[in-house]
């Protein structure tokens, strides 16, 4: 509830003024712009904290902006060069951001620009004005100085380079071939100083349809680091002949701790025990790998683990962020092998809440690495040790506080693609989500609030993983999306996540239901990284960070550090030549903000790069189902076409406008509909259409619908009022796994 005085302006005013200033506007000019003075100036500061939190504007001290649109921080491509000043988009943008993106001004220090039209740069944007402006932090590598695609000979003898992005609409005439052959995936540079010179072939990099090709151009398409240094390989020998020092560990190798984890887990960084406490409550231990121990702070496998930020892992392979001597061996918790671990010591009461918490480094040796499946099967057959059985009997207790929190909760599908022996796809399906998951998620979520709670009662500096409430664009675009199922949402309400459950829950028919989840999901904001608490909204939780996987993110090796540090947990390294300490380095304790934006934009290009890989794989599956008929449900309408995913599937394509129809369609952006000028047949997200595949690109990971024969109206429409009802017949389409938003983020 906001706290104003006679004589301060509405919040409406507050934004507006905001939107309308040419300069960014903080507390000092929204001061003066509405002539406020001593205790109003008081009653200021608490009303513009009062609208931060409530995600209205961002929570910066010296200027305020609207929040939505644009991220913190986000790679930006320069698209135009005006008066000297370098005009930008967001180098990602789909249609679901917006029909338009935003351009952004580079604001560079310095007398002019530096950057040229499609230089690619790691931006800080901020909204000033009616618009928004960018400070660059750095220059990444840009599509035209590194691009890749497949060598084409057209019929005169010409080679073109046929993009593999499929962004890029048009071939590349070739100038310099070098060794590369007609079919090779290549990658080439600009010949001139255009892309009209054409392009000349830099490295030839083999079949693009041969096994692990895929991920490989996702990799090269994102720059994803993925050689180590030999300085950096040695450094990892080295540290992996680090003595435990036995004396200075916790002992816990008497107990059972157990690692359940997926089949094909490439490492194993977590693991945990439980046992009644007698009292109704659990005594519980999360043994984390201790990787603090062995990267230590400003050497060559710290500076690459940084510029990594995190693993990559795709469906043949991972691009770790340790050499695989850290990662898959000397860190990783083997069963039956003495390894380091930061133990997590927790206390649970008989409601589930944690009610004390303690950190140590220790020794352990895992009982047991167990898949996921296997746990849940012997839970399921009654044939579980008592290890388990008092691991599921902690997780009930912390999964029924779990639902007094009532964190966001929503039942979205996720694709897993299974190779076989050859690298070839054996099958593309949609994950189950166990009791098994959610018993390991919940202990991880424990550990994780422990962690950040724990550093801030020692007043040590954390970098918390944040996820903002939903802005208010974000929600306006919700409520006009509900209105089209004659379903009203209320923009004065007070916003949680058990709002958008509830409202869910009340949903009988589960088409609908699966269309107001995705909803939900585009209203929320994006997580990141940063060292200034603003909560997790998603999780209903006041005080969250990443601690529980330091062998694939480097946010959890910070929290790491810091705890070392606040605990006094400092162990040197003896008898070796890497640096002594092993918490956090001054630069990081001075500028952790830049470290935190840095990693959660790395986090985005690996997700980025795990989603486009999928994409091929997802493509290359269908490429022998080109011409059948699917049942598929639109999930975007655009003016020139529709965006289709098959139902039960997954795969994601375009209808092309032109393959609608002979007439003339006209696109309501406001609505988001496309509708035929003579017929009057109607399109809007949540249709469900029979759809024919019309073309599966593997290199692009693109595919293309078209109706099939008979026509191409709607057979089912989701219930928009004013909408036609030719309804042909219900089709079921119950989709899978839940993910409740989870951004702790568990191993693929």
């Amino acid at each position: 509830m906001s706290r104003t005085t006679i004589g301060l302006p509405s919040r409406q005013q507050i934004l507006d003024f905001i939107a309308a200033s040419p300069t960014a506007a903080g507390k000092r000019e929204i001061a003066r712009e509405f002539g406020l003075q001593g205790h109003e100036k008081i009653a200021l500061k608490a009303m513009l904290k009062d609208m931060a939190e409530e995600g209205l504007i961002d929570g910066k001290k010296t200027a305020f902006h609207r929040m939505g649109g644009v991220p913190r921080v986000t790679v930006l491509r320069v698209m135009a060069i005006e008066d000297g000043e370098a005009i930008a988009i967001p180098d990602s943008w789909s249609p679901d951001d917006g029909a338009v993106p935003p351009r952004l001004r580079l604001i560079e220090k310095g007398r002019g620009t530096a950057l040229k039209v499609n230089d690619r740069v790691l931006a800080r944007t901020e909204e000033a004005g009616k618009g928004w402006i960018a400070h660059p932090m750095k220059k990444l590598p840009t599509f035209t100085e590194q691009m890749m695609g497949v060598v084409e000979i057209d019929a005169a003898g010409k080679a073109w380079l046929a993009p593999v992005d499929k962004r890029v609409r048009h071939s590349s005439p070739i100038q310099d071939l070098g060794n590369a052959e007609k079919g090779n995936l290549v990658l080439a540079e600009p010949g001139g100083r255009s892309l009209r010179a054409g392009v000349k072939v830099t490295e030839v990099l083999g079949d693009p349809l041969a096994p692990r090709a895929f991920s490989l151009i996702a990799i090269h398409k994102h720059g994803i680091p993925f050689a180590f240094e030999q300085e950096t390989l040695e450094e990892a020998q080295l540290a992996a002949r680090l003595p435990l020092s036995e004396d200075k560990r916790e002992d816990l190798r008497h107990l059972p701790i157990v690692a359940i984890d997926p089949s094909d887990a490439r490492d194993h960084d977590d693991a945990i025990w439980a046992e009644p406490d007698g009292e109704g409550g659990f005594r519980a231990l999360v043994a984390i790998a201790d990787v603090s121990f062995y990267v230590r702070p400003g050497g060559s496998l710290d500076r690459e683990a940084r510029k990594r930020a995190n693993s990559v892992y795709f469906p043949d392979r991972v691009v770790p962020m340790l050499p695989e001597v850290l990662s898959a061996d000397v860190c990783s918790l083997r069963a039956g092998e003495d390894r380091a671990a930061m133990a997590c010591h927790l206390t649970i009461d008989p409601r589930g809440r944690v009610t004390g918490w303690r950190f140590t480094r220790a020794i352990v040796r895992i009982a047991e690495v167990i898949a996921y499946e296997d746990a849940q099967s012997r839970i399921d057959q009654g044939i579980a040790d008592a290890n388990l059985t008092n691991l599921w009997a902690a997780w009930r207790a912390l999964n029924a506080a779990r639902s007094e929190r009532d964190p966001l909760a929503l039942e979205l599908p996720e694709r897993r693609v299974r190779l076989d022996e050859k690298g070839r796809i054996a099958e593309i399906t949609l994950r189950e989500h166990l009791d098994a998951h959610r018993v390991v998620e919940d202990f991880m979520i424990a550990a994780n609030v422990a962690a950040a709670k724990a550093l801030e009662s020692k007043v040590a500096p954390v970098v918390y993983r944040l996820h903002e409430a939903p802005s208010r664009e974000k929600l306006v675009a919700f409520k006009d999306y509900l209105a089209t199922f004659d379903r009203k949402f209320s923009l004065g309400q007070v916003v949680t996540p058990g709002l958008f459950n509830r409202m869910i829950k009340d949903i009988v028919d589960e088409s609908e239901k699966a269309l107001i989840m995705e909803a939900v999901l585009r209203s929320q904001t994006q997580a990141y990284y940063g060292p200034r608490n603003v909560g997790h909204f998603g999780l209903a939780l006041g005080s969250y960070a990443h601690f529980t996987s330091p062998i694939r993110r480097y946010a959890d090796l910070l929290v790491h550090r810091s705890l070392v540090d606040a605990y006094g947990l400092e162990q040197p390294a003896p008898r070796s030549n890497l640096l002594k300490t092993s918490g956090l380095s001054d630069r990081d304790r001075e500028d952790l903000e830049r470290v935190s934006d840095a990693i959660s934009a790395a986090e985005r290009r690996a997700m980025e790069a795990e989603r486009d890989t999928t994409d091929r794989y997802m493509a290359a599956w269908l490429s022998g189902r080109v011409g059948e008929v699917f049942e598929t449900r639109l999930t975007g309408v655009q003016k020139f076409g529709l965006f289709a995913t098959i139902i039960g599937l997954g795969g994601d394509g375009l209808v092309p406008v032109s393959v609608l129809g002979p007439e003339r369609f006209h696109y309501d952006e406001k609505t988001q509909i496309l509708a035929g000028e003579q017929t009057g047949t109607r399109f809007a997200k949540g249709d469900r259409l029979r759809l024919r595949l019309a073309e599966a690109n593997a290199l692009t990971g693109a595919l293309k619908f078209e109706p099939e024969e008979g026509g191409g109206a709607p057979i089912e429409h989701r219930g928009r009022p004013g909408g036609p009802k030719k309804s042909v017949g219900h089709i079921a389409g119950k989709r899978g796994r839940p993910s409740n938003i989870r951004h702790q983020g568990r191993k693929k």
